[in-house]
């Protein structure tokens, strides 16, 4: 209100729906899909309005944000462990199936018995071709090695909040409203995205990023790449 945005033009430059704006406002955040999602959206929601975001989602973390809890489910006890259980006897099928398949063992032992008369032609091949010795396959061409270094170009489309460090433990390397296109270089990089406006070049290569209303996040590699859980997820 201070500064005279109006809710719909904010949710034009947040890409947030408005219910989940006025949400945020009223500290309703049971109407919000999620943790994640009220997280990311109070750091975008900041970054638009000049707010320190740090400030908001801690408050979030400390007062709102739910603890996980464990649900133990009861071990269901085998049919063999009821009282009174007998195995039944095997029914029709089981008896014709037996039958068939002593069927196709005399099949079996017939054309066994029926190529005996034929190891000696065989035979004969097989020293002929130990005499010419086996043929020399060509070898197969070296695979490429992989790159030492992974480079991560990403163009936004319009403001995107962009978390990026390079592994498990190490420190953030960009946190922040991203409004130009950016490059980052390392030997791991994982990148967490409020939504999916962007594109990425990995190593100079378009990288696929598939259109959703939701974060997203990815780790890449000189192995290569692949996408993230909310919890695996810089700053999530």
């Amino acid at each position: 209100m201070r500064q005279r945005l109006d809710i719909a033009e904010v949710e034009r430059s947040t890409k947030i729906r408005a219910k989940y704006l006025r949400a945020l406002e009223n500290e309703e955040f049971d109407l919000l899909p999620g943790p994640t999602f009220v997280k990311t959206f109070l750091r975008t929601y900041s970054e638009v309005l000049g707010v320190d975001p740090h400030v908001l989602v801690e408050e979030y973390r400390t007062n709102y944000e739910p603890r996980d809890e464990l649900e133990v489910q009861p071990i269901s006890a085998t049919p063999s462990s009821e009282p009174g259980w007998r195995p039944r006897p095997p029914g029709r099928g089981v008896v014709i199936g037996l039958a068939v398949v002593g069927f196709l063992a005399l099949l079996i032992v017939l054309g066994l018995t029926s190529e005996e008369g034929g190891e000696g032609e065989q035979a004969a091949q097989r020293t002929e071709t130990e005499r010419k010795g086996p043929r020399k396959k060509p070898r197969p061409k070296p695979k490429p090695p992989p790159p030492a270094m992974v480079t991560l170009k990403v163009t936004p489309e319009g403001p995107v909040y962009v978390c990026l460090d390079k592994g498990p433990g190490t420190d953030i390397v960009f946190e922040g409203t991203l409004t130009e296109p950016q490059s980052f270089k390392g030997e791991k990089l994982r990148i967490n995205l409020g939504r999916t406006a962007v594109d990425m070049r990995l190593n100079g290569k378009p990288f696929p990023v598939e259109p959703v209303g939701n974060p997203v996040g990815y780790e890449f590699s000189r192995t290569g790449s692949k996408p993230l859980e909310t919890g695996e997820r810089p700053c999530a």
